[in-house]
């Protein structure tokens, strides 16, 4: 079987590139925990948040945005102690901020986020030709930042657009490469 060369490095990038690296998310919850998550990984490397996911998703109330957005002092304190996190004062307080500027939302996060989906995508043939950043992931960093987001740039929500499948960025010879990768 043939992946792209990343999802082939570790049984567990091979599982998440198999399973649910580029496959359409959508929800609310759903995507605030990609975001965090995704913000949680700028600087390191993915297979560390994959494999403490479960302790963020225990840590942050399953990435609920109504709760998250409750958190205060204690629950940042409790959050700095956690061993089973990336205890990052900057990535939890946005963390934290993120969720607030979910509830100041006039539309659904999930709608706001896939609204800079591209309406057309061309599939990389090799792995270097998977771009860092695109227009579109240029202009949602800056409309997440205008409406108070913060820890997204635009390296980070392409990577996120990459993860919940607004583009498809599986390479023409992986099996995951399904015909065109024309988005929306």
């Amino acid at each position: 079987m043939i992946r792209c060369p990343w999802g082939d490095s570790t049984p567990d990038y091979a599982e998440y590139h198999d399973t649910e690296w580029g496959v359409e998310l959508h929800g609310d919850v759903a995507m605030f925990e990609r975001m965090s998550l995704e913000s949680f990984q700028s600087g390191l490397s993915w297979i560390t948040i994959l494999r403490k996911r479960e302790n963020f998703r225990r840590a942050f109330a399953g990435f609920r945005p109504e709760v998250v957005a409750g958190y205060g002092p204690e629950d940042f304190d409790r959050l700095m102690a956690d061993a089973g996190i990336v205890r990052n004062r900057a990535k939890i307080n946005a963390t934290i901020g993120n969720a607030r500027a979910v509830a100041r939302l006039d539309v659904g996060l999930d709608e706001l986020l896939w609204s800079f989906a591209p309406r057309r995508h061309r599939r990389p043939r090799t792995a270097q030709d998977v771009p860092a950043v695109t227009p579109e992931s240029t202009a949602m960093a800056k409309e997440l930042k205008r409406r108070g987001f913060t820890f997204l740039g635009p390296t980070t929500c392409y990577a996120l657009m990459q993860a919940t499948g607004m583009v498809d960025d599986h390479i023409e010879t992986c099996f995951r490469a399904t015909g065109a990768a024309t988005a929306r």
